[in-house]
């Protein structure tokens, strides 16, 4: 199978290509909405070095739009699910699955400057700008996904680097963050962003909250929205590479 799994992509891309894609070494952190498929996607592709990390546990939930998220895995950490998933694709990649959160009291777990490629699909605001804040220190490749709930529209998907970042609450919240603590990063980064945003029309599930800073809230969210910006994500990161 080893021979075979990558035609479609030596094909299109050319063998150095895919020689240097299967070298590289990329973290996600976070693999909900967004970062499952990120996580598929650069498997699929050819990366043979990919750590996942995230804390939770499949919830009913997350069904409707999250890939390791099925009635069979509810209950069980997003993170193994996903690594048993990546493993199947391609048995011989290197898939490094961490039931961890990255935060003031962990960031120190992760030498970030171990990576190639750092994916940011976090959704808690204040995890999110300490994690951009410390890959801007390293010389990772860091790309960053904004917010991906109240959309309904992927045409309207697109890409920019932080500072031009338009109509996404997400990206508003982590500039005014940065802007009030003194720390804006110290380099561009690209990010994923949609500047839809609609109103929910159905009830809060309380059972089903994320922490945004100190507010608690739950967006709505699809499938087609959470895929196509991972997609994104990855097209992004073979773009880098393939430019070389």
């Amino acid at each position: 199978m080893k021979d075979n799994i990558f035609t479609r992509t030596e094909r299109l891309l050319g063998a150095e290509p895919v020689a240097l894609i299967k070298e590289q070494r990329v973290i996600v952190f976070g693999v909900g909405g967004v970062g499952s498929w990120v996580a598929e996607g650069l498997v699929r592709s050819g990366f043979m070095n990919v750590t996942i990390v995230d804390p939770d546990c499949v919830m009913p939930s997350n069904i409707n739009r999250q890939l390791p998220a099925s009635s069979s895995t509810v209950g069980k950490k997003k993170v193994f699910v996903m690594a048993e998933r990546l493993r199947d694709i391609n048995p011989e990649a290197n898939i490094v699955a961490l039931d961890k959160i990255y935060t003031a009291e962990t960031a120190d777990m992760f030498n970030l400057g171990d990576y190639d490629f750092i994916v940011d699909a976090i959704d808690s605001l204040t995890d999110k700008a300490l994690l951009i804040h410390n890959a801007c220190q390293v010389d990772a490749f860091l790309v960053s996904s904004m917010g991906a709930a109240l959309k309904v529209d992927p045409r309207k998907i697109q890409v920019a680097n932080f500072d031009k970042v338009f109509g996404c609450p997400l990206g508003h919240a982590l500039r005014k963050k940065m802007r009030k603590e003194g720390r804006f990063p110290t380099r561009q980064f690209p990010c994923v962003f949609s500047p839809e945003v609609l109103q929910n029309r159905g009830e809060d599930d309380v059972n089903d909250r994320s922490a945004i800073g100190n507010k608690a809230v739950t967006n709505g969210s699809l499938v087609h929205i959470t895929a196509v910006f991972g997609m994104f994500i990855v097209g992004i990161i073979l773009e880098n590479i393939t430019n070389r």
